[in-house]
């Protein structure tokens, strides 16, 4: 994983434990997909991070899901604020990797256990993941990351 030296933005750049504390709290990401056409489609999605990689927990019948099984590339934007000087957020891009079943009913799978655990108790207070038989797991473990922080700039 690489996370970009910002030029322009080095002053509002989150250090690496800031990256992993918003990652950890925030539960919605917008996931930006590529068409058939090439064009871009965008949808938000709940998600985990475990320090490593952004696990997303997909419709299968979905045409975000069908997108990403054609062409794996994506970027993920997850931010927060609403004033100027609240914004902050993080942007992450590369390609994601199916893990598990598809779609997921709950079959065992050790790689999952982690990402279902994290994403069970920050989104429905569980210790262990519901299985609709509807979702299944993209892993984006990120090429690039970039992120900006705008309550560093201090009333600038």
């Amino acid at each position: 994983m690489t996370i970009t030296q910002q030029r322009r933005g080095r002053k509002i750049m989150m250090t690496p434990g800031e990256l992993d504390e918003f990652l950890t709290a925030q539960r919605t990401c917008r996931v930006a997909t590529v068409s058939a056409d090439g064009g871009p489609h965008v949808s938000a999605l709940w998600f985990a991070w475990d320090g490593t990689s952004l696990w997303l927990y997909s419709v299968v019948r979905s045409r975000r899901w069908a997108q990403l099984r054609r062409d794996p590339r994506v970027a993920v934007v997850v931010d927060s604020g609403e004033e100027y000087d609240q914004l902050r957020g993080v942007e992450l891009s590369g390609r994601v990797e199916f893990v598990g079943e598809v779609p997921r009913r709950g079959e065992l799978c050790a790689e999952l256990d982690t990402a279902e655990t994290l994403f069970a108790r920050k989104n429905f207070g569980l210790d262990e993941m519901p299985h609709d038989g509807r979702h299944a797991w993209a892993r984006l473990t990120p090429d690039k990351i970039v992120s900006w922080d705008f309550r560093k700039l201090g009333g600038a």
